[in-house]
């Protein structure tokens, strides 16, 4: 019976653990992904944690292709995206036995910015296009101060970058030179301190630091985003594998009621309504 004893405490201690750990995962929520969303999600997180107070809520960036990855290997509980989930992403997902389902819970604008002292003022989508793919390379073409264009841009594996990818660039590559950042801040605070540059990102990220410019004669604004007349308008995400529930269904369900929208607002970017 002595030798017996330990075992059976052994066993009593790991099923007490056991229900311990299980108990913790059902109060906790892990999200990462697109550096966009990462203000809103972040916001949010700790808007519903004020109002949960036994829930924890862990919130990373990395961009959005790391965050469905993320999602897709069961990592975590939501994918925060700036873009779409790719048929490729999708099928990989599938083959995993995983089943993404898109929930939109805000939209944004991708704002192109420059040096507060440069003079200009607007761009069309070409030209901003020539600019990226190096076939205009100086400020002065652009009737603007003899300068070098020092072209930012976000990293492959950004949902923002996939975005202009695809609306300003079609498809081209970006000339060689150019910065691959690994954030919108970055991306930000990069133009701010290089009088030549010239970069993109999110609403939410917009400041006195940086000019944003007009696209074709319309500003990144609510009203022109959500009217669709800023051309460069896009939603945002937040995946879950399958239709959300129980926490993720709760913390989503907060980001789109009013109190949560009005927190898309205060971050700078456009509520669904």
């Amino acid at each position: 019976m002595i030798k017996i004893l330990p075992k059976i405490t052994t066993i009593i201690g790991l099923v007490f653990l056991s229900a311990n750990s299980l108990f913790g995962a059902k109060n906790n929520l892990t999200l990462a992904g697109s550096t966009t969303v990462l203000p809103i999600a972040q916001k949010a997180a700790e808007a519903f944690m004020d109002l949960n107070k036994d829930i924890n809520i862990s919130v990373r960036g990395g961009g959005s292709g790391v965050g469905i990855a993320s999602l897709i290997s069961g990592s975590v509980d939501i994918a925060n995206s700036s873009r779409p989930i790719k048929a490729k992403e999708i099928k990989t997902a599938r083959e995993k036995g995983k089943n993404p389902v898109e929930n939109i819970i805000a939209l944004d604008g991708l704002a192109v910015i420059v040096h507060p002292n440069n003079p200009i003022n607007e761009l069309d989508i070409k030209t901003i296009k020539d600019i990226y793919t190096g076939k205009i390379s100086n400020w002065k073409v652009l009737k603007g101060i003899d300068q070098p264009i020092v072209v930012i841009s976000r990293d492959v594996a950004s949902g923002t970058f996939e975005v202009f990818k695809e609306k300003v660039l079609k498809g081209e590559k970006v000339r060689d030179d150019a910065l691959m950042l690994a954030s919108n801040k970055a991306v930000a605070t990069t133009v701010a301190e290089t009088p030549g540059a010239i970069g993109y990102v999110g609403l939410g990220y917009l400041s006195e630091e940086v000019k944003s410019i007009k696209i074709e004669g319309v500003t990144p604004s609510e009203k022109t985003v959500r009217s669709g007349e800023y051309k460069l308008a896009r939603p945002l995400y937040m995946y879950t594998n399958g239709v959300p529930r129980g926490i993720a269904k709760d913390f989503i369900d907060f980001i789109l009621s009013p109190t949560g929208q009005k927190i898309v607002k205060e971050t700078g970017f456009v509520p669904l309504e």
